[in-house]
């Protein structure tokens, strides 16, 4: 696959605070490629750079060959960008912020509208932006990055402030998306919705990639172990019974009743239920819990995601 993005030993101070610390990636043609950390980790000043919003204090950004400090007309007749914060005109109709953002290109899809029928939002043509839902308004956002039907599309911080269900529903279209052939680049602090959309992701703290690979490939190197959770009913049982069990690590208890920890959590599980069909003992409120990306992030930074 041909890279689209190229980035070598970016850096960019505000100040006496570095925000980019040599950072070098690359995003290749039909990936939705992730970026994801804490706020004020870095994540918008980087992709604004790619974006060409920002100039690099040093080191090189090439997009489809573009620079984008110096090539910058050209370059965003090829590139859709939602905002971190989309500002439009409170009174003005969705159809007319389409048509509007349209015209501005050179070569704008032939009808623009019929993004609206794409992004479910038909119904909403003729409505004022201001009455929009704010799963609503994104999908606006994302509409108006597409209506010069770009190759790459930047989307900064696509699902922060939506309800549960409005993230689900922005999740599937930029899925479809990439079904559609387009490269996504996308910043987030929600690693469960970096797990869910991103062939690859890195993770920036402090201006520096820490850890760049597969959402796969991240929470297997990082070793951590799978949990089996769950209280007993009844007869009691000490906590060496569970210590014996031939794929559990360790045992530790607690006030709901036991955490075993084992490296395939499945096989732990199955190996405790066996155990209590012998010893006629009955579980209740088990569950197990497989490592993720908000372990990897814990691991590497030490600390929780901040919002």
């Amino acid at each position: 696959m041909s890279t689209i993005v190229e980035c070598e030993h970016l850096v960019k101070h505000y100040g006496e605070i570095i925000a980019v610390n040599d950072v070098s990636l690359s995003v290749t043609q039909g990936e939705i490629f992730g970026l994801v950390g804490p706020n004020g980790a870095g994540k918008t000043t980087l992709i604004e750079m790619i974006e060409s919003i920002r100039t690099p204090d040093s080191g090189s950004i090439r997009v489809f060959g573009l620079d984008p400090s110096k090539e910058a007309d050209e370059l965003k007749e090829k590139i859709g960008i939602q905002l971190q914060t989309t500002s439009i005109q409170p009174n003005i109709k969705v159809k007319e912020a389409i048509q509007l953002f349209a015209s501005l290109y050179q070569q704008p899809l032939t009808n623009p509208e019929q993004l609206l029928k794409t992004l479910f939002l038909e119904d909403k043509m003729d409505s004022r932006f201001s009455k929009l839902s704010g799963g609503q308004k994104q999908r606006v956002a994302i509409a108006l990055a597409l209506v010069n039907d770009p190759d790459v599309l930047f989307l900064d911080e696509l699902s922060t402030g939506l309800d549960p269900q409005a993230r689900r529903n922005i999740w599937e279209l930029v899925k479809d998306l990439q079904e559609q052939g387009k490269t996504i680049f996308l910043t987030t602090h929600y690693m469960e919705e970096a797990e869910e959309l991103c062939n690859r992701v890195a993770i920036i703290d402090y201006g520096k990639i820490i850890a760049l690979d597969t959402p796969r490939n991240l929470v297997s190197n990082l070793g951590a172990e799978s949990k089996v959770l769950f209280g007993l009913e009844g007869k009691a049982v000490a906590a060496t019974e569970f210590e014996g069990l031939m794929a559990v690590s360790r045992v530790e208890t607690v006030a709901e009743g036991f955490v075993l920890y084992a490296k395939d959590g499945n096989t732990a599980l199955q190996e405790l239920v066996r155990l209590a069909d012998r010893q006629g003992f009955k579980l209740k409120g088990i569950r197990t819990e497989t490592p993720n990306m908000d372990d990897v992030f814990l691991t590497l930074t030490g600390r929780e995601l901040r919002e």
